[in-house]
């Protein structure tokens, strides 16, 4: 009888042999034909270890976390739109790991999924990242073996890819959010199998860090940047926590959105200037830094709102041209009058109806799910949080597909496709103010959301949901693209 032991075992098997055959990295192998003549960088090397980290606390006492070469956030990897990123990743950790390349659309091979694209990176081992980069934006890098715990100890980073001609602006920032759960003594709490956190929110960290620097203030930012006032400025956020939710406002200047999860949209205003940042998700914006004071806060529970940065402008700000719409990526366009039809349904949770899932081909009841699995949610009825299962739908090359994702629990959930960029039709049964691509939509409590894509990536790409305790608890399923 086949068993999860059993499929990862013939997995590894292939990926064994794979391993034994020379790779030829050329651009072609690497997006399917006609990359041959990109530019390769140097080899970049990552090393993941242990670390320790001052957060900026009053204390000033360290925090043991995992690193990527020593800090959290880890280093900003830049690139140039038509490039091919060449990074070796030095596990120095004491668990074997992988790295998933968040939002980059790059071949099945390189995407850093444990037993489906690779084998894990055993401690003291490493492995070889090659891969074009066809999009600009704004993306991450972070570990896809155990991720909850993993990336929650701090092993994240951006990853920027510039235009071939970047627009004109003053600054260039990346701001990585992120939470930490620690104790009374500043260390991180490491029960990161709570049930609790499983089958609720997720792990809420006690602490918000805005790279790598505490960034929680009551009432005003004690150090505030200071700005010509007039700065143009590009911004862009990226939310690495594992489960927080960051429904960020800003007041005193009126932002421009020009790009979500690294694609660009129609640049507009902010409705009341505010936007969702869900796990796993990224924004660009465009500041023209105002006079006087601007403020970030976070205003997701209004009870508890928080200062995240404030900026402050100087002197007398003068009229800057308007800002032109960023060149689009080349991400095919489905065809929805062609496009097959599909239906994702989330059952679980905390307060929810399932009954019962299937686990491994085997039907078992709610009860059973979570005490003898240790799981929750499911995704049309199977309960999943080993990457080594049946594909949820499989597609065919060059096939348009909308799903349809049907939330029927009562928590969000921030969907994540890798290996493409989706458009999102509805959230809720309404269009978007603005068309947009992404890579992950949030999903409201008992809310729904339409989205559409051409399946031109050939492999097995995970489809799951970025509160990273949900995905453990079996919101986590598989499309392949053949």
């Amino acid at each position: 009888m086949e068993t999860p032991d059993s499929r990862r075992e013939a997995r590894r098997g292939v990926l064994r042999a794979l391993a034994a055959v020379p790779l030829a990295w050329s651009g072609a192998a690497l997006l399917g034909g006609g990359c041959a003549q990109l530019p390769v960088t140097a080899t970049r090397v990552l090393r993941m270890a242990p670390s320790q980290q001052q957060f900026g606390l009053p204390s000033g006492s360290a925090t043991g976390i995992w690193a990527f070469d020593g800090t959290a956030p880890g280093p900003l990897l830049r690139y140039r739109q038509g490039e091919v990123a060449d990074i070796e990743v030095q596990n120095g950790l004491p668990d074997a790991t992988t790295v998933h390349w968040h939002g980059l659309r790059v071949p099945n091979a390189m995407d850093g999924v444990p037993y489906v694209t690779q084998a894990p990176i055993a401690p003291g081992e490493r492995f070889r990242y090659r891969f074009a980069l066809p999009d600009a934006g704004t993306y991450w890098y972070h570990p896809h073996f155990r991720s909850f715990e993993q990336v929650t100890r701090g092993l994240y980073g951006a990853f920027v890819v510039e235009e071939a001609q970047p627009p004109e602006v003053d600054e260039d920032w990346t701001w990585v959010l992120a939470d930490w759960l620690l104790d009374r003594e500043g260390a991180m709490r490491t029960d990161f199998e709570d049930p609790r956190d499983m089958s609720h929110a997720g792990r809420i960290g006690n602490l918000v860090t805005l790279n790598g620097r505490f960034a929680m203030h009551r009432d005003s930012d004690p150090e505030p940047l200071q700005l010509r006032a007039g700065t143009r400025v590009r911004l862009r956020l990226l939310n690495a926590a594992s489960a927080r939710i960051f429904a960020l406002r800003f007041a005193g200047a009126a932002p421009l959105l020009v790009a979500t999860d690294g694609h660009p949209l129609e640049p507009h205003r902010l409705a009341d200037d505010s936007l969702m940042l869900g796990p796993g998700m990224r924004v660009d914006l465009i500041v023209d830094v105002p006079e006087g004071r601007f403020t970030v806060s976070d205003r997701l529970d209004p009870r508890r709102a928080f200062v995240v940065r404030e900026l402050l402008g100087a002197g007398t700000a003068q009229p800057r041209p308007p800002f032109a719409p960023l060149p689009p990526n080349p991400v095919p366009e489905p065809d929805l009058a062609r496009a097959r039809r599909h239906e994702i349904v989330l059952e679980g949770g905390a307060r929810g109806r399932l009954r019962s899932a299937r686990v491994d081909g085997k039907e078992v009841s709610v009860e059973q799910l979570m005490r003898q699995h240790a799981m929750a949610w499911a995704m049309n009825g199977v309960a999943s949080n080993d990457h080594v299962h049946e594909p949820l739908l499989t597609l065919g090359r060059g096939e348009s597909c909308v799903i349809a994702l049907d939330n029927r629990t009562q928590w969000p959930h921030p969907m994540h496709l890798h290996g493409h960029a989706f458009r999102v039709l509805t959230v809720n049964g309404r269009p978007p103010r603005v068309s947009e691509w992404r890579d992950t939509v949030i999903l409201d409590p008992e809310g729904s959301a339409e989205i559409a894509f051409l399946a031109d990536n050939p492999g097995d790409w995970m489809f799951h949901c970025h509160i990273l305790q949900h995905q453990q608890g079996g919101m986590m399923a598989m499309i392949r693209v053949r």
